[in-house]
């Protein structure tokens, strides 16, 4: 049987970016299982020495901080949950240097919290050093930094944070691995879900139902996290494959196992991507249909005619998301004006405005369409 287009090209990737998730490294009562990570390594190194360059965003650093810690279960709290992630991260560096030197390959980690991305400077430094270590043929191992998070412990259990890596660096293709071998439109434990191979667009993800969680207690993401960070990356140009930590071999081989997602969009540039998907959004402008058309089929920048309602707390150049009449978030934007500003502006023709606030409420290149 002939391959698809969108496994192909993940197969034929030159700069991959592979996630992997807690339950795919460690168990409740022993840590790490070095046996697993060893297998796993074994199969980046493979790739790696076939001419490839392979970014790891690895999960694992709580539940690796577990049984050292003498903890039966992973902690709920948050600062026991950064106490773990200390302990963890350092023995799972620690694995993974010593594993990858069986190859002759040099590891950097990379510990990154939310702020990095949503913060364009950062996002910006983190993008040159990832670039950097590829450059020199270092394997980079990124993880949140859980021991400082401060809102949430997670970033959606890294498969987010791994879509965002994959754009930083500019892969070819991202790998989800977790500890489920495909997508089903239901729960495959209960019995009488289909499995979906490919995924080319909205249509084949109707009816699926993707739960919340993970099955195995020891990460915080399950299938709808997965889902949602294979739309940030196909809509903005890179092909996904997501499927099982057992099935790494084949998934960084021939790609013939696992879901298949298509690359839905074109690749964004730096600033684009940040604003659809990295950075945080401090407020909401309401649009009438009118806007909506001009701002997401016709490309223009928004106008305050084309605005009924404001809401959250923003200064000028602030990112905000621009929602329709439904209440569907239909773009983001940075912002030309303080919220104090607005209300006094909303509705009304360019032509009746003061000389000095006749300019657009968000301009054309500071807005992002959202698909």
């Amino acid at each position: 049987m002939s391959l698809s287009a969108t496994r192909q090209a993940v197969a034929a990737a030159q700069r991959i970016v592979v996630k992997v998730g807690s339950s795919s490294l460690t168990t409740t009562e022993g840590g790490l299982d070095s046996e697993r990570l060893s297998v796993l390594v074994d199969t980046v190194a493979k790739r790696v020495a076939a001419g490839g360059q392979v970014v790891l965003v690895s999960s694992g650093a709580i539940a690796a901080g577990i049984a050292p810690m003498g903890l039966r279960r992973r902690p709920k709290d948050l600062a026991t949950q950064q106490a773990a992630a200390s302990v963890g991260q350092l023995a799972l560096a620690h694995a993974y240097a010593e594993s990858f030197a069986r190859f002759d390959l040099t590891v950097g980690q990379v510990l990154l919290t939310a702020d990095d991305v949503v913060r364009r400077s950062n996002y910006r430094n983190a993008q040159r050093t990832l670039n950097r270590l590829l450059g020199l043929g270092v394997v980079p191992v990124v993880n949140e930094n859980d021991t400082v998070a401060t809102t949430e412990i997670r970033f959606g259990d890294n498969d987010r944070l791994a879509a965002l890596v994959s754009h930083l660096v500019g892969a070819d293709a991202l790998i989800l691995l977790s500890d489920v071998d495909a997508l089903y439109d239901g729960d495959p434990r209960k019995g009488g879900s289909k499995v979906i191979r490919e995924v080319t667009g909205a249509a084949d993800m109707a009816g699926v139902d993707a739960g919340s969680s993970g099955a195995s207690g020891l990460g915080t993401g399950g299938m709808a996290s997965k889902v949602a960070a294979a739309k940030v990356a196909c809509t903005s140009g890179i092909p996904v494959l997501l499927t099982s930590s057992a099935n790494a071999e084949s998934a960084l081989g021939a790609a013939d196992v696992g879901t298949a997602f298509a690359a839905t969009g074109n690749r964004l540039s730096a600033r684009r991507f940040w604003l659809a998907h990295a950075a945080g959004a401090n407020g909401r402008l309401w649009l009438d249909d009118g806007a909506v058309a001009a701002v997401v089929k016709r490309r223009r920048s928004l106008l305050a005619a084309g605005i009924t309602a404001v809401e959250g707390a923003f200064d000028g150049g602030d990112v905000v998301e621009l929602l329709s009449p439904t209440g569907k978030v239909v773009a983001r934007g940075v912002v030309a004006y303080d919220v104090e500003e607005l209300p006094t502006l909303i509705g009304r023709s360019t032509h009746d405005l003061p000389p000095e606030q006749r300019r657009e409420v968000v301009h054309a290149d500071d807005l992002v369409p959202m698909r």
